[in-house]
């Protein structure tokens, strides 16, 4: 397989794993109208700060959680009057390449610093992503054969499901000598071979090609291909008419076997014309589910930029300076073909917020889909939240208002790292006890903790696959294992692990009743 190379690639390619790992600090909640410090439990998250440490945050509860992603990263064209720096020379982002990356940095073109940016967050990204699920990627020819290799590598080109060309705009460009550009990319990516696209919804405007000139008792339907894509010898035969006339096959033969076809000409699925020179196919409306969704998404069925910008004017009621911002429309299009009612849909690259209120729409349905937004700008409160809160709300003109669509969300911020120190040796002690438990209980069992309400010991953090785990831990003294913490347990298991500070417990002990001990902090796992 075809791999890309650039300047500081062997910097950032397992740099994911070394990003710190910070706690979400929980601001406010926002529940039906209503702002105050409890948390709305409604599932929806906005969390502002930097999008590589909040992936990273967002793991110990959504590793292999999200079914659908969609992101719409820096373009790189270049440009520096956006909000979101599109050349990638964001303050946030020049640091970070510094620390990285390192000296090579100061050598790289801005397609070394597009792609040092986009790699660790798209390896996290996939850890986040469902067996089932699907990221969908928006770009331009900047970076799209880019883009694609990197997909490659990291979601692996088997699992590469499409192109969509977007037209995101009606409006000629009017630039004499140059192609007027009226599309946008959007790659698809699944994280296996069991994801699957949903249909789309039919229209009357679908349904006008199907008819019913022989007035078939099953109802309306259109004539489908009868020939086989690819040659296969054994579907090369002649057809007998009922007249007693030879139909010789297609180049690559029919598409069935012959059995199947006589079976079919038997119940009528299958006709002669009237001259009986070809065979004729129905494929019956009623029969249908659906539409396949195809790869040119026009802007007149899931709008354009021109549209976006209306929207955000109307929410807002003012101009925003978002020059290439999405239509809800078009997000709700990807909700519609790669959710089911109950997923969660990430966007690390939030901006003003669309895909939360394609979210919001969606849920009309009846559906309890949840969405995470993350946006390291300042705007992440004034825009992207406050786009959300009238969302909810509604929006609009006392005499075009639109009605609130409901729900709620937890505002955060990225606060603490767990880890401190020279070598980030030592736990933080600032953070909240229940936040290291949740991070020692997802690095041994990578799943999402939930507190025991058991009556075992205050140190118990739960059992799983037969292993009962302990984290026995106090910011005031050192803990040791010994027999008389031994005591405390009352969970049965298998085997234990149990984490603290000392441990007087002989060894042979230990291996006789399947005890593992771990130091704290020396053997706290760094994810």
């Amino acid at each position: 397989m075809p791999t890309l190379h650039w300047i500081g690639k062997e910097k950032v390619i397992n740099h994911h794993r070394d990003v710190p790992f910070k706690v979400l600090e929980h601001k406010y909640g926002f529940d039906n109208g209503v702002q105050s410090e409890i948390l709305s439990n409604s599932g929806n998250l906005i969390i502002h700060g930097d999008n590589l440490e909040a992936l990273k945050a967002l793991l110990p509860q959504y590793e292999g959680k999200v079914d659908c992603i969609c992101i719409d990263p820096p373009y790189n064209t270049g440009n520096e009057h956006w909000v979101y720096n599109d050349n990638v020379n964001h303050p946030k982002i020049k640091k970070w390449l510094g620390e990285v990356v390192g000296k090579d940095g100061e050598d790289l073109s801005r397609h070394d610093k597009w792609l040092c940016m986009m790699y660790p967050r798209l390896k996290l990204l996939h850890q986040l992503l469902s067996k089932n699920g699907a990221i969908f990627i928006y770009c331009d020819d900047n970076e799209q054969a880019n883009l694609k290799l990197i997909c490659d590598e990291i979601f692996g080109n088997n699992n590469f499901v499409a192109n969509v060309i977007w037209q995101h705009s009606i409006q000629p460009k009017g630039y004499l000598g140059k192609f007027s550009v009226h599309h946008n990319h959007t790659l698809i990516f699944s994280k296996s071979s069991t994801f699957t696209i949903g249909n789309l919804e039919r229209t009357d405007e679908h349904n006008k090609a199907y008819s019913n000139p022989d007035n078939d008792p099953r109802g309306l339907w259109r004539t489908g291909d009868v020939r086989n894509a690819l040659y296969r010898p054994n579907l090369i035969y002649d057809i007998q008419t009922p007249s007693g006339k030879i139909i010789s096959p297609p180049k690559n033969g029919w598409r069935w076997s012959k059995t199947t076809l006589d079976e079919k000409i038997k119940t009528g699925e299958i006709i002669f014309n009237k001259t009986e020179t070809n065979i004729i196919r129905k494929i019956y409306l009623d029969t249908l589910e659906g539409r396949a969704p195809e790869t040119i998404w026009f802007g007149q069925d899931v709008g354009t930029t021109r549209d976006a910008n209306k929207t955000l004017k109307e929410i807002f009621d003012q101009e925003l300076p978002f020059d290439t911002p999405k239509p809800y429309q078009l997000i709700e299009r990807v909700i519609s073909i790669c959710t089911n009612k109950d997923s969660i849909i990430l966007d690390s690259f939030a901006g003003s917020a669309t895909t939360a209120h394609a979210v919001l729409n969606s849920n009309k349905d009846g559906g309890n889909r949840k969405f995470i937004c993350i946006e390291m700008e300042d705007y992440a409160e004034t825009v992207s939240a406050e786009r959300v809160r009238r969302v909810i709300n509604g929006y609009g003109s006392v005499d075009k208002k639109n009605e609130g669509a409901g729900g709620g969300f937890d505002y955060y911020e990225l606060g603490l790292p767990i880890f401190v120190g020279e070598n980030n040796e030592y736990l933080n002690e600032k953070i909240d006890i229940e936040k290291i438990r949740e991070y020692i209980w997802y690095s041994e069992t990578r799943s999402p903790y939930i507190k025991p309400i058991n009556e075992d010991s205050e140190y118990f953090l739960g059992k799983k696959d037969e292993t009962a785990y302990y984290f026995i831990y106090d910011k005031s003294i050192e803990t040791t294992l010994d027999y008389d913490s031994l005591s405390e347990i009352k969970t049965k298991s298998q085997q234990y692990v149990i984490y603290a500070d000392n441990c007087l417990l002989a060894k042979e002990f230990m291996m006789t009743n399947n005890i593992t001990f771990k130091k704290i902090p020396r053997d706290v796992t760094r994810f």
